[in-house]
């Protein structure tokens, strides 16, 4: 009689995106809060998402190596078709996109750019996490740079 764990692709899939939640309202919800700086100081916020990724690779991780080692696109497709593929994919996507947009976040307030303007890029980002980021590059691009006081040149 075997035990079926309960950590199943399923379980673990709905539990990856919950794990990143907090951090994603932090950003947005609170952006200029002391303690929404002090926890997105840290890269480790990206780490929850992708233990679940960890959780999911392990088991598998010779049909994951197979397929990402040399990439071919039936191949990939077929890891992919799998309830823990998709569950992994998913873990890897959640944590990635919780690191950009811990990045975003960061350099946003580095630069002055208004939790306003900022709030609807990292929805973007949270749900098409590509256009996210592009759309924060161009945001970039086209605002000013904020200039610190203390690299400002004395007159």
């Amino acid at each position: 009689m075997t035990r079926r764990s309960r950590w199943t692709p399923q379980t673990l899939f709905a539990l990856a995106f919950p794990l990143a939640v907090p951090f994603w309202a932090l950003m947005i919800l609170a952006p200029g809060w002391s303690v929404t700086r002090r926890v997105m100081a840290s890269p480790l916020v990206a780490a929850p998402p992708l233990l679940v990724y960890v959780v999911l690779l392990v088991p598998q991780l010779g049909a994951f190596w197979s397929a990402v080692s040399a990439p071919d696109l039936p191949v990939l497709a077929a890891l992919f078709g799998t309830p823990a593929g998709a569950a992994a994919a998913w873990a890897h996507f959640i944590g990635f996109e919780l690191f950009i947009g811990r990045w975003m976040y960061l350099d946003a307030r580095e630069r002055g750019v208004h939790p306003l303007i900022m709030a609807p890029v990292l929805v973007l980002t949270i749900l098409l996490s590509p256009l996210g980021l592009l759309s924060y590059l161009l945001l970039r691009a086209v605002l000013p740079a904020r200039v610190e006081r203390s690299s400002r040149v004395p007159t």
